[in-house]
């Protein structure tokens, strides 16, 4: 059965596309019965061409992406989602979306690449450790067991994921 994961950040235009690109990539490659989605809770309409960029240079299908609303997760027919991630740095910062029901949930924080200072150069290295530090998380979900864990020991396995 696949576990879908939803991964969740305001805007829908930079980490949580990284992390849906990621978690997609390493699944396929490994062959893993996983799969990832991204929204925000106010999504810009528009994907970060750096994100676009880091995930391409990373061998990465960046085609088909799209700034989404979280609500589209939320109807009937959408699918049933396992993991809900969150991925906005700090509450302080900025307002990260809340996703209801009884997935188990988690946040990973990771700074904004889209403000970094120093122009394109900046940008593009901000982009792409912030890819791999998504994608280090990624690689460690995507090796659970996750058919045979509970919940309880999902969660856990999350959370000592968060401090690596």
């Amino acid at each position: 059965m696949t576990t879908n994961v939803l991964i969740l950040c305001t805007h829908n235009s930079a980490r949580s596309v990284l992390a849906e690109g990621m978690l997609n990539h390493l699944a396929q490659n490994l062959g893993k019965d996983v799969r990832a989605y991204s929204a925000g809770s106010a999504p810009s309409g528009r994907i970060n061409p750096l994100a676009l960029e880091a995930l391409s240079n990373a061998g990465v299908d960046a085609g088909g992406f799209r700034s989404k609303s979280w609500d589209e997760f939320t109807t009937p027919d959408a699918p049933t989602m396992r993991i809900v991630i969150t991925v906005c740095d700090s509450a302080a910062r900025e307002t990260c979306p809340y996703w209801p029901g009884t997935p188990v949930q988690m946040h990973w924080g990771y700074p904004d690449p889209s403000h970094a200072a120093g122009g394109d150069d900046a940008g593009r290295l901000a982009f792409e450790l912030t890819r791999q530090a998504i994608a280090y998380r990624m690689l460690q979900l995507v090796q659970l067991p996750l058919d045979t864990m509970t919940d309880a020991q999902l969660k856990q396995s999350l959370r000592s994921i968060s401090k690596s």
